[in-house]
């Protein structure tokens, strides 16, 4: 997977980077099929927002998330948000009607 990670406003540390880095492998475990992702990090004033743009194959996930305390906490929360994208397109993906149509189909 590609990543992209641009600060607005803010000195990207290495350890905001790493940071970011590992938060991301948590989404790549559910899903494989991700192509790139293009995170964002922003501070205005005392706001710290973190968004994401992930192009996983057949869908454009986005997410943000805004805290007032710190970047590590919103990225623990655009992190899960983006999780919970990714499993629910995952699941999308899935064909669960398989089953039921063998089942129905008469015994010859």
């Amino acid at each position: 997977m590609n990543l992209n990670i641009s600060g607005h406003h803010v000195d990207l540390t290495p350890p905001l980077r790493d940071y970011v880095t590992t938060k991301l492998k948590r989404i790549e475990r559910h899903f494989d099929n991700l192509i790139n992702a293009d995170v964002v990090l922003t501070v205005e004033k005392l706001r710290h927002k973190a968004e994401a743009t992930v192009h996983a194959s057949g869908a454009d996930l986005h997410a943000e998330a805004t805290v007032d305390d710190n970047m590590y906490a919103a990225i623990d929360s655009l992190i899960d948000k983006l999780d919970q994208q990714t499993r629910r397109h995952k699941e999308k993906l899935r064909d669960h009607h398989v089953r039921e149509a063998v089942k129905r189909m008469p015994l010859q």
